[in-house]
């Protein structure tokens, strides 16, 4: 099991490069960022993971996840690489189908598209979102970059504006054919399964809890889709670990697991990677040594 990491990095925080070198001599599985690309000031609507409190500092101030990613993958060679989330209908999806695949062919194959919905209704205005629609404009969006990700040249149209593609010639392509690994972020329900099982290789579910109920459920519409029930991915994601948890991830057969970092300076942040040395050592099957030297 693969013992990877997220964490908010800012202009406050840990460079990437810092971090990737750690990671990758530590033994970690990956990394994967957030993105957001503002943040309004006139919010209204709620921070998820506290309604009632006060929006992270860090949440305006994230780094664009693909520039720090790349700088990540010219300083490692085997780490995993990826974003958790993309919010697509941020993006145009021509350019942003360009991106990924240019990061995917740098890195050798080792970037992971994970694809949110967003919850910052303000954000998403300020991009000519319609918040009702941004559940279809990312699955019309996700065939637009699937079609210029095919092997040959593919046509796209939808009902939607914008969201259509020509056949292109479109290069380069992502490493494994067709797209690159992806994985879908968001609370389990109908339409969540949808998505997952219409372009994506699987769930990231946040904080991984309450899997055993909702379970079940994807696997049913995965199978009801036509898809093989043995390539189903599931990756608990932004997880604070605990040994139990993790010893009840390996026994479900998870092949990877994110655990969250601190948006913290380079101290606060390799302190945490310390303390998460001995998972990786248990789950990764690798030696892991204490790090304290510079770059």
């Amino acid at each position: 099991m693969r013992i990877s990491t997220t964490i908010f990095l800012t202009d406050e925080t840990i460079t990437p490069v810092r971090l990737a070198r750690e990671l990758e001599q530590r033994g970690f599985g990956g990394l994967y960022l957030p993105e957001h690309t503002h943040i309004p000031v006139e919010r209204t609507s709620p921070y998820p993971n506290d309604p009632e409190g006060e929006l992270p500092r860090e949440y305006t101030r994230t780094l664009d996840p693909f520039v720090a990613l790349a700088q990540a993958a010219a300083v490692t060679e085997h780490l995993l690489l990826g974003t958790g989330v993309t919010l697509v209908t941020e993006h145009d999806p021509i350019a942003l189908a360009k991106q990924i695949a240019t990061l995917d062919h740098l890195s050798g194959g080792r970037f992971t598209l994970g694809v949110g919905f967003g919850w910052n209704k303000e954000e998403a205005d300020d991009h000519g979102v319609v918040w009702r629609t941004r559940r279809r404009l990312t699955m019309e969006r996700m065939q637009v970059m699937r079609a210029l990700w095919a092997a040959e040249p593919t046509a796209y149209t939808s009902e939607l504006a914008g969201v259509s593609v020509r056949a292109s010639h479109a290069h380069p392509k992502p490493v494994r054919g067709g797209a690159p690994r992806i994985l879908v972020g968001g609370a389990a329900g109908p339409k969540l399964f949808e998505h997952i099982c219409a372009y994506a290789d699987g769930w990231a579910p946040i904080g991984g809890g309450g899997l055993g109920r909702t379970l079940p459920g994807l696997r049913e519409q995965w199978q009801a889709a036509g898809r093989d029930p043995e390539t189903l991915q599931v990756v608990p994601y932004a997880v604070q670990p605990t040994p139990g948890k993790l010893a009840h991830y390996a026994e479900q057969g998870f092949d990877e697991v994110v655990l969250q970092l601190p948006p913290g300076d380079e101290a606060a942040v390799l302190k945490v990677l310390d303390d998460f040395a001995p998972y990786v050592s248990q789950y990764a099957g690798q030696d892991v040594r204490h790090h304290t030297g510079t770059v």
